[in-house]
């Protein structure tokens, strides 16, 4: 299982978080979300691929950083 972290740098909220989680956390090979709002950034623990991870991160309505 590999872990990536990705910066989100629009999160402000609690909403943020949840919106973030629901839609990752829908994916198919995510084991694990974790959103923390202060670093402004999502851990993700899975399978999934990083198109796929992005994509659920834009369906919540933020941006993934590029770098």
């Amino acid at each position: 299982m590999a872990t990536r972290t990705y910066s989100v740098p629009d999160i402000s909220c609690d909403h943020c978080k949840s919106a973030i989680e629901e839609e990752v956390g829908a994916l198919d090979d995510v084991a694990t979300v974790l959103v923390n709002i202060e670093a402004r950034t999502v851990t993700v623990d899975g399978e999934a691929n990083d198109e796929a991870i992005h994509a659920a991160i834009e369906e919540a309505g933020y941006e993934v950083a590029a770098g």
